[in-house]
């Protein structure tokens, strides 16, 4: 049995007796005229006077009840309006809003005025239940300063109950509003720079019978239609390269991923990648448009190209800083790792105080020293290349260095930004590379690649030589939008499911 706060309690007879009064409260539609900031820019711009006859809709976020006259403040997705409305002007219709509350969802209908203290209002004639909301809403306590600003008090902060209750969060911080806005720019900037250059966004299988791509532990399902078991891609990166196989010289991707993996500020286990594949390059060349692409971004999206975290101030000013990998390390440790065995690297890990599973591979250790000695101090855009061959199973040898693979990682204040090859396009070298993931993976490595043997026949029947990118765009958004953990840039992102017993039950005061 649902449990009931006083307030639901309270909302469900007003419900009741709204209906007995002939008010539907659920209507089907309403005409409006104008929405909010347009009216607000026509009363700047032409003044009042031209506003006698018009209708808005927005939920209801303040009442000032003072017997024959009510103040109202309504929001709609682009901003706040207040309404008047008074007893004379309205009737029996006045007395109907003792039954509205703070969230219900309301049109209006009147004329445009300022108050005496120069506020833009609404002169209601009549207005329309559009909604009744039956669960109050923590509704913040505004007041203005001597300045005229707004200060908001008792907001609806906590992180958790913002991330479950998003839809919550987006009705009482309407500036969350604004980082999902500028999420869908950057994504539109992307497209926009890609297509520029004649490359064709493709859409590949997201249930797939091989998962690989990258080094990850995938979700897994089961298709009953195909009497078999399926998985959540991990990436799409082998399914374009069968596209550059089919002849075509660009292709890229804008789609969601599935890693089994842990949560934290940087990783959802879902999350949104660009991927570009594009014959005839390398990653030299790769690089240059990496920060083409990440500078045409910014100045658009932003209008700059300056980022902020906490104290640090940077520009993505071409060109990034370039540093190879194993010089990296060396700086960050005193560790030259390219001439250390196997057992030597389990020592430099331990010395280093990382803790290390007894079956790490090679590559697992060189990818924690990695993670936990240099990545940290990557605060200026910098391009880290030449990674070791074993953690760069996709990409080809380097053309000088037959230990190290043709690769680079950008990173931005400490975070991985994208992350390209030279793709390895023989096919004999390719299945030697699996040949090792499939050995790794029965030592007990979960995260190594299986083998795959339609994506080797394609790359039998021919690659040309091509350079491959991927960008995690949440980690871009949060770049950005100035956000420090990439769960403020997902709408939804994934939470340990509640019990019943623990669903808040919240007070319009704010307080669960």
């Amino acid at each position: 049995m649902q449990r009931l706060s006083d307030q639901e309690y309270r909302r469900r007879q007003e419900l009741a007796l709204l209906r007995k009064a002939g008010v539907e409260p659920y209507p089907y539609a309403y005409e409006r005229t104008h929405a909010i900031a347009q009216l607000r820019h026509g009363a700047e711009v032409s003044g009042v006077e031209m506003f006698t006859d018009v209708s808005l809709a927005g939920r209801i976020m303040v009442f000032r009840r003072m017997g024959k006259v009510t103040f109202a403040d309504v929001h709609d997705e682009s901003g706040r309006l207040q309404l008047y409305f008074r007893a004379d002007d309205l009737g029996g219709e006045y007395e109907l809003l003792r039954l509205l509350d703070i969230g219900d969802i309301i049109g209006a209908r009147g004329f445009l005025f300022y108050t005496r203290t120069g506020e833009l209002t609404l002169h209601v004639r009549s207005y329309q239940l559009l909604c009744k909301a039956l669960r109050p809403i923590p509704v913040p306590k505004e007041e203005v300063d001597e300045q005229g600003r707004r200060i908001r008090h008792d907001a609806f902060t906590d992180k958790e109950q913002r991330y479950r209750r998003r839809y919550i969060d987006l009705v009482v911080n309407p500036e969350v509003r604004d980082i999902f806005r500028k999420r869908a720019h950057v994504i539109r900037a992307i497209r926009a720079f890609l297509d520029a250059r004649g490359w064709l966004e493709v859409e590949t299988p997201i249930l797939q019978p091989i998962y690989g791509g990258a080094n990850a532990r995938p979700f897994r399902t089961y298709f009953h239609a195909l009497e078999a078991e399926f998985y959540l891609r991990i990436a799409t990166e082998l399914y374009l390269k069968r596209l550059i196989v089919g002849g075509f010289e660009g292709v890229y991707e804008i789609g969601k991923n599935f890693r089994n993996e842990g949560i934290d500020r940087l990783h959802n286990p879902e999350f949104t990648a660009l991927e570009l594949y594009v014959a005839y390059r390398d990653y030299h060349w790769m690089m240059g448009l990496v920060e083409e692409l990440l500078v045409a971004v910014a100045q658009e999206v932003n209008g700059h190209l300056g980022l902020r975290r906490g104290e640090h101030r940077i520009e993505l000013h071409p060109p990034f800083r370039r540093i190879r990998w194993y010089d990296a390390v060396r700086e960050a440790t005193g560790y030259d790792l390219r001439k250390c065995t196997p057992e030597e690297l389990w020592q430099v890990g331990h010395q280093l105080g990382l803790e290390l599973p007894d079956n790490a591979t090679e590559a697992k250790i060189l990818d924690e020293i990695f993670s936990a000695t240099v990545q940290p101090r990557l605060i200026e855009p910098t391009f880290v290349l030449d990674y070791p061959l074993s953690l760069s199973p996709l990409a080809k040898r380097h053309r000088s260095e037959p230990d190290v693979a043709e690769r680079f990682e950008l990173f931005i204040f400490g975070m991985e930004i994208a992350n390209a090859f030279s793709e390895l396009n023989d096919p004999l070298e390719q299945r030697q590379r699996l040949e090792q993931q499939v050995r790794w993976r029965q030592k007990g490595d979960i995260e190594a690649m299986p083998m795959d043997e339609d994506f080797l026949m394609a790359l039998e029947v021919g690659m040309p030589p091509t350079a491959g990118l991927g960008i995690g765009i949440d980690r871009l958004v949060m770049l950005l939008t100035e956000q420090t953990t990439i769960r403020d840039v997902i709408l939804f992102p994934h939470m340990r499911p509640e019990a019943p017993h623990q669903l808040p039950v919240v007070s319009e005061s704010g307080e669960s």
